[in-house]
């Protein structure tokens, strides 16, 4: 028999049936879709999606066993075409039996070794199941997302980790002493992740005293916590977008919990600072024409203080971009010329516009014309249009009723009512 007690407690204690399988009832519930697949005995091909320690694989591998198919599998942050072409042909060879390759972290394969298994698949010589931590519609090549399901794994819940914790006790450590107080801080740290809190276990086990973990082990092996951050990854974005809507929302609380969130994962502050200047003009533009400069201010603090104090300078500009009126008038502005500009002809200059620095422009009529703003009443020129004269009037700016900008919009539309009263005398 084979020695096992050198691997790690994860793999010790990993479940060999489904009955054992903790977390993903949305999945494996009464009458859900995997637990009515594993009570059929089939298996079809499939993409696994979730976080980090949600138990992709220990599913994987007991639908497979479920099933009675052959089970091949790969790992495509190791294996190459080579592989996949020769675990193929493994299946090929095979008996006439179900065979499923399974690939772990598939969004690590390139398309050219995607793009092998898809005949394979289409004909049955194999079943594909892959896992993921990152959004198969990006990762994964649509012939093959077409070819499976994606069934999508959730975080563990503290209830859940605190259910693992106590099996591996009872399986492996059934004489130790550790109060409930340990195993839920032990949980909270792992922060939804299966492996991680079977590893601190194990690590806390190993430096205890008689079998007794105590609060003060758990602090030794945790060090600092880091909680789950892909900083190129789906839970990257999504914690941006939370931010950046909890500012848009004007909800300065929300908006420093989601800030909070992302320095503890370990994103990059300049990063954030960089999201704040877009966010002051795309969201806040001329409502609060002070929003742009206190994010640029609390960007240079940063960067001449650095972490931690100067992160307290990006958290005063957090609450002051959730605080203020908000507008995206110059955002939807700058759309919209934008897609005008580039769907229509490159009208000339007119020339009353252009300067005339030399004699043989003027004599060209540059510049002709032209009536010095500065030298009207309220410097405007009301029968003036400063637009191509091939080009018609637009209004792309469309000032809110909100902050500064109500004020923008009140002038505008007076100077607007005095071009109207010049053209009708």
């Amino acid at each position: 028999m084979n020695d096992i007690s050198h691997r790690p407690l994860a793999a010790r204690v990993r479940p060999n049936s489904l009955d054992d399988f903790v977390g993903q009832q949305h999945l494996l519930g009464s009458e859900k879709p995997l637990q009515l697949l594993a009570q059929s005995k089939q298996i079809h091909s499939m993409i696994l999606w979730g976080p980090p320690g949600s138990g992709k694989t220990t599913l994987a591998r007991t639908l497979v066993t479920n099933a009675d198919a052959q089970l091949l599998e790969m790992s495509a942050v190791s294996s190459g075409l080579k592989d996949v072409r020769a675990a193929l042909e493994t299946a090929r060879n095979s008996v006439p039996s179900q065979t499923v390759v399974f690939i772990d972290e598939v969004h690590r394969f390139n398309k050219a070794q995607q793009d092998a298994f898809l005949p394979h698949v289409e004909d049955g010589t194999i079943t594909f199941i892959g896992a993921t931590t990152e959004n198969p519609s990006f990762e994964v090549i649509s012939p093959l997302l077409s070819r499976t399901r994606v069934f999508v794994l959730k975080k563990l819940t503290l209830e859940d980790l605190e259910t693992i914790v106590r099996r591996a006790l009872s399986l492996e450590y059934s004489t130790t002493d550790i109060d409930d107080e340990s195993i839920e801080l032990m949980c909270n740290y792992a922060d939804g992740d299966a492996r991680r809190v079977l590893s601190l276990l194990e690590f806390s086990l190993q430096i205890a005293t008689d079998g007794v973990i105590t609060k003060t082990h758990l602090e030794t092996v945790m060090g600092q916590t880091y909680r789950n951050f892909d900083k190129r990854g789906e839970h990257f974005y999504d914690q941006i977008s939370a931010l950046h809507k909890a500012l848009r929302g004007s909800d300065p609380d929300a908006s420093l919990y989601w800030f909070m969130r992302m320095l503890d994962g370990g994103c990059d502050p300049l990063y954030i600072a960089r999201r704040l200047v877009r966010f002051a003009s795309e969201d806040i533009g001329l409502a609060d024409t002070r929003a742009l400069s206190i994010t640029l201010d609390a960007w240079d603090t940063y960067s001449r203080l650095g972490s931690p104090e100067g992160e307290l300078s990006l958290a005063q500009a957090v609450l002051y971009l959730a605080s203020v009126p908000k507008s995206n008038a110059t955002y939807v502005a700058f759309k919209a010329v934008r897609k005008q500009v580039s769907e229509n002809p490159a009208w000339p200059v007119p020339l009353r516009f252009r300067n005339a620095p030399t004699e043989l422009m003027a004599e060209l009529d540059y510049g002709k014309g032209y009536r010095y703003a500065h030298d009207e009443v309220e410097a405007f020129v009301p029968d003036e249009r400063y637009f191509p004269d091939e080009m018609p009037d637009q209004q792309f700016y469309r000032p809110t009723d909100r902050g500064l900008e109500k004020k923008i919009g009140e002038h505008l539309a007076r100077l607007r009512e005095l071009k109207r009263n010049t053209k009708c005398q």
